[in-house]
């Protein structure tokens, strides 16, 4: 016993307690912390392969068309047909198209408006309070689009006379007061004038420079003047009327109610939105 004390065992023993492993290597991550990991980019590339097909649509200006040419059009952005079918059936499921058998609606306002007109709901009851309060605000705006529509029709008889006026000066001054020599620069200018003018335009409302345009963008504007002059609350108006008629399309009670069909515009009982 006093040799194996002598040997000292314990110090010299490797203590194996006081070990502890290695951490365990840390699990690599498919993109930086502050990049964009491999699910967010294809998320992405399905949204802008969504957006493609979608431009593709509206660019036919057509209401409904075949499915194979449907799939034809998805699989134009897409590389592999399953992915085309995988498009044209997200596009089906969020309401972007209504697939009906061989048929694809691509404006499903129209087919929920048509369904509308066949299905015999019932009527909104005279007796409402909500359907009297459209009726008065109805005639209230009949009477504010009548007087809109008066003062434009000045303002384009005022530029009438503007324009005749100007032809007649002009035409004195090339013929009795001056030259050509002379006018020519100054109708040309002039006449840039009125381009820049037409652009200007344009730029502003984001409407042709048109006649029609022209009657449309003044209209609203004097439209959205006296309405809050006599303090009529639009956003009730629309309100009243989506739920008096469910089934108008909305763009029909936000869009100018302004015919040009008959050489003097009349109003069809629509709304402008003001903005």
């Amino acid at each position: 016993m006093e040799k194996l004390r002598a040997f000292d065992i314990v110090r010299d023993r490797v203590r194996l307690d006081g070990l502890v492993p290695p951490p365990p290597p840390a699990k690599t991550t498919t993109a930086a912390a502050d990049g964009l990991t491999v699910d967010d980019a294809r998320k992405l590339l399905r949204v802008a392969r969504l957006e493609m097909v979608k431009s593709k649509l509206r660019d036919t200006g057509r209401n409904w068309m075949p499915r194979s040419e449907f799939v034809r059009i998805c699989g134009e952005v897409c590389s592999d047909p399953d992915e085309a079918s995988r498009v044209a059936r997200t596009l089906d499921e969020s309401g972007t198209v209504i697939v009906l058998g061989d048929a694809v609606f691509l404006k499903p306002k129209q087919v929920v408006k048509a369904i509308g007109g066949l299905i015999p709901f019932p009527a909104t009851d005279p007796n409402d309070p909500r359907k009297k309060e459209l009726d008065s605000l109805e005639q209230r705006k009949a009477l504010i689009d009548q007087k809109a529509i008066a003062q434009v029709r000045r303002e384009l008889w005022g530029g009438l006379g503007y324009l005749v006026i100007q032809t007649a000066a002009f035409m004195r001054l090339t013929f009795w007061e001056l030259s050509w020599d002379v006018m020519e620069p100054i109708c040309f200018y002039v006449t840039s004038v009125y381009v820049m003018a037409g652009y200007a335009f344009f730029l502003r409302t984001s409407r042709e420079p048109t006649f029609e345009g022209f009657f449309q963008s003044r209209f609203l504007a004097k439209q959205r003047k006296l309405m809050k002059a006599q303090k009529f609350d639009l956003d009730r108006y629309n309100e009243l009327r989506k739920i008096c008629y469910p089934f108008t399309d909305e763009e029909e009670v936000e869009s100018p109610g302004i015919s040009f069909s008959s050489s003097r515009p009349e109003f069809d009982g629509k709304v402008g939105k003001v903005c």
